[in-house]
């Protein structure tokens, strides 16, 4: 029963890798086709876009990892090894999860509805409230690196001694403190976007408290739209969490880290975040969604050995 299990494990796992690099890689050819053909590119394309690459990039970390720990023999992996696929680990996570803060940022801005100075201040100069935001997040980046640096030198320095690296690789405490470690300083973007999510809700309220005696088109419109950037951050927000506790899980119980089917599926929880948000994006954005359904009518049309002459 447990091979059947297992079995079923990889399978999701490499669907959920394969869909999720295949959406990811969508949406980059998408737009920089329409950059190519209007000689332009939008902000939101140019985050979007963006998010992609660092998605795409998070999932090839993802495969490295599972090579390097479970394929390698530990006597390969060495000091160096450990640092380069945890850094790369933490910067594709890092961008991906704050890329796609800043687009919530983005859609707050410019859709919600507040008379504050301060608001107004920022939705007329929400291309750099966007760019000082990501520059801004090197600074925890840079302070993830150097401590995940801190973490690897400590752990492996102080056994090296006296311990093999397939006992260091196999500790499992030192190893949770260095993911947690990781994990805290992604919750920074986590709760802006929450904090983004619960303003949006009071922009909607307020909206339509402000309209109830007005004409019911002209409150659809600004509803509409409400609606839909609050179902985006709120499927982002449900994904990035089920993200943070499957890791948190595989670490959390000695019991869990010995049962690999267990690990297995909270990785194919973890991995529907990336994977999973991308086909989100694809179907909130008006362009990317008619692409999608250009390219899926070619399909069918190229399964059924027809002349394709448009959806």
């Amino acid at each position: 029963m447990s091979v059947i299990l297992y079995a079923i494990i990889i399978v999701i796992l490499s669907v959920e890798l394969i869909m999720g690099s295949l959406g990811n890689i969508f949406i980059v050819l998408v737009n920089i086709k329409n950059w190519v053909k209007r000689r332009t590119i939008s902000t939101v394309d140019q985050i979007l876009m963006a998010l992609a690459i660092s998605r795409f990039a998070f999932l090839c970390t993802i495969v490295t990892n599972v090579l390097v720990y479970v394929l390698l023999p530990f006597p390969i992996k060495t000091k160096n090894l450990i640092k380069i696929t945890s850094i790369h680990w933490t910067i594709t996570n890092h961008f991906s999860i704050w890329l796609a803060t800043c687009l919530s940022i983005f859609y707050f801005l410019k859709i919600a509805n507040f008379s504050n100075f301060v608001f107004l201040y920022l939705k007329w100069r929400v291309k750099k409230v966007v760019l000082v935001m990501l520059l801004g997040s090197f600074l925890p980046l840079f302070l993830n690196i150097f401590v995940i640096n801190r973490c690897i030198d400590v752990w492996i320095d102080g056994h090296e001694d006296n311990m093999s690296y397939s006992v260091i690789s196999s500790n499992s405490t030192q190893f949770s403190n260095l993911l947690i470690t990781n994990t805290i300083f992604i919750l920074i973007p986590f709760s802006v976007s929450l904090i983004t999510f619960l303003l949006l809700i009071f922009s909607l309220w307020r909206h339509l408290k402000n309209m109830h005696h007005n004409a019911k088109g002209s409150r659809d419109v600004s509803s509409k739209a409400h609606i839909k950037t609050l179902q985006s951050v709120i499927i982002f927000l449900l994904l990035y969490a089920a993200f943070f506790l499957s890791i948190l899980l595989q670490f959390w119980n000695d019991d869990f880290q010995q049962k690999y089917l267990i690990i297995l599926f909270l990785r194919g929880i973890a991995i529907a975040f990336p994977s999973g948000h991308s086909y989100v994006l694809i179907l909130g954005n008006t362009h990317l969604r008619q692409a999608s359904f250009s390219v899926l009518w070619w399909l069918r049309c190229r399964l059924k050995d027809v002349e394709c002459l448009g959806p």
